[in-house]
């Protein structure tokens, strides 16, 4: 199955099912909304899936097959590879689990050697518990660097959030705020401003526009109150202009957003985690993506996590994991997000 076809085969997995996932998967299948951007396999466990059709009060068709190359997307049930990793009864809804996400693992692992065959051309999954994960025996601090290990990747990757035609990268992510200072180079903000540079000109955005985000108060106050911005992100910005990014900076953080949401830039790279979060999740809490950048396997998930307040209500929003596969269909027609195979794509 390659992209010579019309659509995208895209895997869906319903992430960690103490949560909301399988109840924004199962919602999302119902509607049948998304039927004309990708064709739907399901990689997880039946009895999950039911769940959460159940969860969502929505009737959900189903097709249990062995392998990948058996799915028919011609017929009203969803194609699903039942792992039958969760018997029923066997994990309590609304808390962590460590055996729960030992097994989460297990299902995003088995959806990756999919992809890698060739057979999905990306992977969308439902919220994660990282914590649960971790104690499961996955230890790494968050999902991107397991995918990343699965795929065998040694090159650069990030996670970047996505709202609307917002496009928040950054520089660091899931370390501590103390790491993430040392992690904070000239040329760790050129790499980023590389693949933020890459990976928007693969989504369609021609010359994309990407503000810089400062690390200190007031964009350190001409170093004042410090003199990163001056040593360190001042001379990676102009570095990176050089080479033909059009990229400008730094700004004081407090004020950068409100200019990117009124349209002056399709990006602001951030030098950490909650500097772009903050931001994105008061914009747009239940729209927006999180991406795995610079890998060769497509993955998108919902920007918000498991939701552990209103799981098994009924009420969550799929507006989130909809436009998750909606992105991972878009940059699927456009060749992923990992690096050319020769030199850079920028004209």
């Amino acid at each position: 199955m390659t992209m010579t076809r019309e659509k995208p085969i895209l895997a869906l997995v319903p992430g960690d099912p103490t949560g909301i996932g399988p109840e924004l998967t199962a919602k999302v299948l119902a509607s049948g909304q998304l039927r004309d951007v990708a064709d739907f396999l399901v990689v997880g466990d039946r009895h999950v899936m039911e769940m959460g059709a159940s969860q969502a009060g929505v009737t959900l068709a189903l097709h249990s097959i062995g392998a990948a190359d058996q799915a028919n997307f011609h017929q009203n049930a969803t194609p699903i590879i039942d792992l039958a990793n969760f018997a029923p009864g066997s994990f309590a809804i609304g808390a962590p689990d460590p055996s729960v996400g030992k097994r989460v693992g297990q299902t995003l692992s088995h959806a990756i050697d999919i992809a890698r065959t060739g057979a999905v051309q990306g992977i969308c999954f439902a919220p994660l518990h990282k914590k649960a994960m971790f104690d499961g025996g996955w230890q790494f601090p968050d999902e991107h660097q397991l995918f990343a290990h699965l795929l065998d990747h040694k090159g650069l990757f990030r996670e970047m959030n996505v709202l609307g035609n917002q496009w928040m990268s950054r520089v660091t992510s899931h370390v501590s705020l103390r790491q993430a200072l040392d992690l904070i180079t000239e040329a760790s903000i050129c790499d980023a401003l590389r693949l933020t540079d890459r990976v928007l000109r693969r989504a369609g955005i021609e010359a994309p526009r990407i503000a810089v985000a400062a690390l200190n108060p007031h964009g350190g106050e001409g170093g004042l109150f410090g003199r990163e911005e001056i040593d360190i992100i001042a001379p990676a910005v102009a570095k990176m202009a050089a080479e033909g990014i059009n990229c400008t900076g730094p700004f004081p953080s407090d004020t950068v957003y409100i200019k990117a949401f009124a349209g002056a830039f399709d990006s602001v790279l951030a030098m950490y985690h909650d500097q772009g979060q903050i931001a994105t999740k008061l914009r747009g809490f239940n729209k927006g993506v999180t991406i795995t950048a610079g890998l060769s396997t497509i993955f998108t998930t919902p920007a918000h996590g498991t939701a552990y307040d209103i799981v098994g209500q009924g009420i969550a929003d799929p507006g989130a994991f909809e436009n998750a596969i909606q992105l991972a269909a878009r940059l699927a027609k456009n060749g992923g997000t990992a690096a050319p195979a020769s030199g850079d794509e920028r004209p």
